[in-house]
């Protein structure tokens, strides 16, 4: 059998979605699953056993480049001819519908009542159900299974191996980690303001904890945010610009990550590695809470019908909440 499973962003949805692939493959172990995404990220999805190919599209580009529509029709096109048993489209949106559609002709998705886009369940065959405000990660993990009539536990996603794998990282990463200190990632930015834990605050962590922290970033905004940050305190290093193999590699060999509520910060879930997820505006439905992965969320309550972007209720919570969590873990 052969699936195409279209799931073209974003970092975290994707890391989110990549958890149920081991329990497919374990599950019918002949079966092809191809991914389709957005070009940016397909780093993310690379030398994963469970993925047999890659296939990429930039439809972000067409806000600014609408003469490009043609080229990824054409593009999109040509994977028809791979003869896909089954499209999953795993996104919900009309735009990941349609490529769904254009891919294939037997397609799955969720229902209308389960979707942000509802005009995009009229292209399903095969139309699951699941309440929206649902765990992200269980939400993923079902839209992938159930069309192929496999159930995905919440025990084994608790249990699960780690899924993202990385080869030929930069090597630089290996000057920032220290072997006679505790390498603790900050992740400090995400697409809204109003998700980013203040600056200074992480800085009083990083104090606190008296180890290695080492500063991720994706924009020259949070560029500048982290330097300042390493003005502040000697314990804090910026990283050089990462590319998403070389940003695995790095969680990889952390001992802990700290970050807001954003894909490199869920990366560490899908490693298997200690993390503290810092929420404000969002719910905390998008993660799983392990012995090893902690929340910490604001005062704020969070609609997930409608989040809230003028949420800056993340701004108040208390630094020595993370430093505890964060001493716990790193006891263990």
């Amino acid at each position: 059998m052969k699936i195409a499973i279209v799931k073209l962003s974003a970092l975290g949805d994707i890391v989110h979605a990549m958890v149920a692939l081991q329990f497919i493959k374990a599950y019918s172990p002949e079966i092809q699953i191809d991914w389709i995404v957005e070009e940016r990220f397909a780093e993310v999805l690379k030398n994963n056993p469970d993925i047999d190919n890659i296939l990429t599209v930039n439809l972000k580009a067409l806000k600014t480049n609408k003469a490009g529509i043609f080229a990824q029709l054409k593009k999109i096109r040509g994977y028809a001819s791979n003869n896909y048993d089954l499209v999953i489209d795993a996104q919900g949106l009309i735009k990941s519908a349609a490529t769904a559609k254009i891919i294939g002709k037997r397609i799955a998705g969720f229902d209308a009542d389960s979707i942000r886009e509802k005009a995009a369940s009229w292209l399903y065959d095969i139309k699951i159900t699941c309440a929206y405000d649902a765990n992200t990660i269980d939400r993923n993990a079902l839209i992938l299974s159930s069309p192929l009539g496999i159930d995905i536990s919440t025990e084994q996603i608790l249990n699960k191996k780690p899924f993202l794998f990385f080869n030929n990282e930069d090597p630089q990463i290996y000057d920032y980690l220290l072997k006679d200190r505790i390498n603790i990632v900050l992740v400090i930015g995400s697409t809204w303001d109003s998700r980013n834990y203040p600056a200074a605050k992480f800085v009083k962590i990083a104090e606190a904890l008296q180890q290695n922290c080492l500063v991720v970033w994706g924009s020259e905004q949070e560029k500048a945010a982290a330097e300042w940050m390493a003005t502040q305190s000697e314990l804090i290093k910026v990283m050089p610009k990462l590319d998403l193999n070389s940003l695995k590699a790095l969680i990889a060999k952390a001992d802990l990550l700290i970050g807001n509520d954003t894909g490199p910060t869920h990366m560490a879930w899908g490693l298997n590695r200690p993390s503290i997820t810092i929420f404000g505006p969002t719910p905390v439905s998008r993660v799983y809470q392990t012995d090893i992965n902690q929340v910490v969320k604001s005062a704020s309550i969070v609609n997930p019908y409608k989040l809230d972007k003028q949420d800056y209720s993340i701004k108040d919570i208390d630094e020595q909440e993370i430093i505890k969590q964060a001493k716990f873990l790193l006891s263990l």
